[in-house]
């Protein structure tokens, strides 16, 4: 079921994504989709990766123990396993921007401006992910009044204890930012708010919920579970980025995220492989021929 749920997940983030971005010229039809491919890789590495963080012990164990780890292969990887087998949603949310970002990197492209288009899928796929959390009997609550009673013979702790289902409240959360994010999209932003008001939408939840977590897996540092800490840090950046935009106003921000329908900015040029290119960009594009339209107006429609 949780694989289930991941993979609707991302059928239906990328349904969303093709609905808000279909009419749009402003964009690159290749890296609308190369994108994502760089930041599932980073998605999958820092999920394991930030998992390993929260299971230090073992890493110690076996840093301290290299006779038993290297005993058999079988020992070893179940040591492994024990390590990076599991995943941290706060550590795939880094890979995945780490990954596009090399790609954007690479391709010479606005990180922020393909973030925002993306942003809105993030907390869609979270929540189904989330629901993939509940009926796997991960992540679960504290114990309730009213709730879940799991019966997991892999999480004997879980049996015939009456639990908060904390995931299906993250999950309707998330469903609630997203709507947020989607109605933020119709105003004209400067690049990166999407993201970065996902930021700090998501880190005050997550903060809040994880005080009715009942697992310990995740691990606590002087009170506060490990995603409580990252939430903070992902607050603080969330909140310095909006204020480099919109108060201290140092970014540069030439059409922000949303144009019109079929309006090319000035400025800009329209390549059917690259979407609006700024014209100092052209000789950059390896695609095809650029197709110039006379830019001598604040809004051009191009058809």
């Amino acid at each position: 079921m949780y694989g289930l749920c991941v993979l609707v997940g991302i059928a239906l983030s990328v349904l969303l994504i093709w609905i808000m971005t279909k009419k749009r010229k402003d964009y690159s039809k290749i890296h609308i989709i190369d994108i994502p491919l760089f930041a599932a890789i980073g998605a999958f590495l820092g999920a394991h990766l930030m998992y390993g963080v929260t299971q230090i012990n073992v890493l110690f164990y076996i840093l301290g123990n290299f006779n038993d780890f290297f005993s058999s292969w079988n020992r070893a990887w179940e040591l492994l396993g024990e390590l990076f087998g599991g995943m941290v949603f706060y550590g795939g949310l880094f890979g995945a921007l780490a990954g596009a970002a090399i790609y954007c990197k690479i391709k010479k492209l606005d990180f922020m401006f393909y973030a925002d288009i993306y942003a809105p899928a993030i907390p869609l796929f979270h929540a189904f992910g989330r629901l993939g959390c509940f009926f796997a009997g991960c992540c679960y609550g504290i114990e309730s009044p009213w709730g879940v009673i799991y019966h997991n013979e892999l999480l004997p702790e879980e049996n015939g204890v009456t639990r908060l289902p904390i995931q299906l409240i993250e999950a309707g959360l998330n469903l609630i930012i997203m709507l947020v994010l989607i109605l933020m999209s119709r105003k004209k932003m400067k690049k990166g708010t999407l993201l970065c008001s996902y930021f700090i939408i998501y880190a005050v939840v997550r903060f809040t919920d994880e005080f009715f977590r009942g697992d310990i897996i995740r691990g606590i540092l002087f009170g506060l579970s490990t995603s409580q800490w990252l939430s903070i840090i992902l607050f603080i950046v969330g909140t310095v980025m909006l204020l480099k935009r919109y108060v201290i106003k140092k970014t540069k921000d030439n059409y922000g995220t949303r144009v019109d329908i079929g309006v090319i900015p000035q400025g800009y040029a329209y390549n059917k492989y690259s979407g609006a290119i700024t014209l100092d960009q052209t000789n950059e594009i390896k695609y095809g021929k650029i197709e110039y339209n006379p830019i001598d107006s604040e809004h051009h429609k191009d058809e």
